[in-house]
């Protein structure tokens, strides 16, 4: 069976994130007045063959793991749906 994964990838709570301190800089230059704790991160799609949605999302953490996220900096959230 065919799986979708969706991967959001976060910089981790309380870490410098420069990309998200920019925007909400130049948000607040463009008048866009209160917005705060502006982060960036990234989002992932893919799909993969697997036995159940399980086996689908244990394949996918391993990848982000070992190369899609940064264990040391960033979190990762996973969403999977059939196809």
């Amino acid at each position: 069976m065919t799986f979708r994964v969706h991967v959001r990838v976060m910089p981790r709570a309380g870490l410098l994130d420069p990309q998200g301190q920019a925007v909400e800089h130049a948000l607040g230059s463009l008048g866009f007045a209160g917005t705060q704790q502006v982060r960036i991160g990234r989002a992932i799609e893919l799909e993969l063959d697997a036995a159940t949605a399980d086996d689908a999302a244990g394949r996918a953490r391993q990848m982000c793991d070992r190369l899609l996220a940064n264990p040391v900096t960033e979190d990762y959230e996973l969403e999977v749906e059939a196809r």
